[in-house]
């Protein structure tokens, strides 16, 4: 029996240019809360770190002995100096009044004491402790934390930290598609956590129920689609999304993905994605990306490679287009752009952007590589 609801109609392709303007106006960053430095890789700091007051000791780079350089500076074989040395090893602190780590065999026992047979200069073999208030922040606000900051702040006496991490409740809307079968979902979350997001996935035997919820979840700082975008009699997301609020753009001048859409809801985005993989992957390439650099308040530029092409790209004008690429000895080979095959999916390194007043690329232009979720 065929359906008596409108379907619904894609009037236009709204250029990538007008897309990521309304989701500067949309995509706001979120309100920095804090949290233990152990819950926080990854996300995107809301504010500068400084260390704390002082935050650990000189410590020695090497074994050997700890000595004050300034009794020391005319030390040597033939003119041996009386020292008080205490012995240390690598990662000792050092101890009170000493700035220097003499090597192990600059020291002998002499005269039932010390002598030093070498001089030492200040900070020789020496970590020296950072100050709190030093001008330069460990990390400052717009950049992800990695392992390696977390890692370096914990060292540093530093516990919690401010970040923005907003949360994105993501929607798959196809009834046929469960926690099993799904490919979109999962990878969509991901990215959304690469991002610093924090992503909750929601599914229900019934999508427009389960899209009505996540809608009206005022915890959530943004929600995303899967599937429901296009004109088929089963597509219904973007209708649905309309009830609630403003729908922005439904058709953009993307590909793959030209039938995603955005909108407004509470004030929120809400971003429809197609639910074919690949379409919704480029989507997200193209526009999601872009909604959470904004609200997480990224201002790091995004990670890239450059490279030649070892063959020619050709687009579309009027389109942005997202194409996969393989590196090689020969440079970076086009592999996907149209549409990504699985086997694309599966071999790609990266991905290239070709922007709209762009026809492509001639085989030996360089190019800049971004890389895949």
């Amino acid at each position: 029996m065929a359906s008596t609801e409108t379907p619904q109609r894609i009037a236009k392709l709204t250029p990538l240019a007008e897309v990521l303007a309304a989701v500067d106006r949309l995509a706001r960053p979120v309100p920095p809360r804090t949290v233990d430095l152990d819950h926080a890789a990854g996300r995107v700091l809301a504010a500068d770190v400084a260390p704390e007051a002082r935050i650990a000791p000189t410590i020695a780079l090497r074994d050997g002995w700890a000595v004050r350089s300034d009794l020391l500076l005319d030390a040597s074989a033939y003119a041996p100096v009386p020292v008080s040395a205490a012995w240390v090893e690598a990662g000792d602190p050092l101890p009170d009044d000493t700035d220097a780590v003499l090597p192990p065999d600059a020291v002998i026992g002499a005269h039932g004491g010390q002598e030093a047979i070498a001089p030492a200069t200040p900070g020789e073999g020496i970590l020296r402790a950072m100050e709190g208030g030093e001008a330069e922040p460990l990390r400052r606000a717009g950049v992800a934390l990695r392992a390696v900051d977390i890692a370096a702040l914990r060292a540093a006496g530093v516990r919690r930290v401010e970040v923005r991490e907003p949360r994105v409740n993501i929607v798959s809307t196809n009834r046929q598609v469960d926690a099993a079968t799904d490919t979109a979902a999962p990878l969509l979350a991901a990215a959304v956590e690469a991002a610093g997001g924090r992503a909750c996935v929601m599914r229900a035997s019934t999508a427009a129920a389960t899209l009505e919820i996540a809608l009206r979840d005022e915890a959530a700082d943004a929600v995303m689609t899967i599937g429901g975008t296009g004109e088929g009699r089963g597509d219904r997301a973007v209708a649905i999304v309309a009830g609630f609020g403003e729908v922005v753009a439904h058709g953009m001048g993307i590909r793959p993905g030209e039938t995603a859409a955005l909108a407004e809801v509470g004030g929120r985005p809400v971003f429809m994605l197609p639910g074919r993989l690949d379409a919704a992957l480029a989507a997200w390439l193209l526009v999601g990306r872009h909604i959470l650099r904004n609200m997480t308040g990224a201002t790091a530029p995004e990670q890239s490679l450059p490279a030649i092409l070892a063959r020619k790209v050709v687009s579309t004008i009027g389109l942005a287009e997202a194409v996969l690429v393989r590196c090689g000895e020969n440079g970076a080979v086009p592999i996907a752009g149209t549409f990504f095959p699985l086997q694309a999916l599966a071999q790609a390194d990266g991905w290239v952007l070709v922007p709209p007043e762009s026809e492509g690329y001639p085989a030996g232009a360089s190019v800049d590589i971004r890389p895949l979720p």
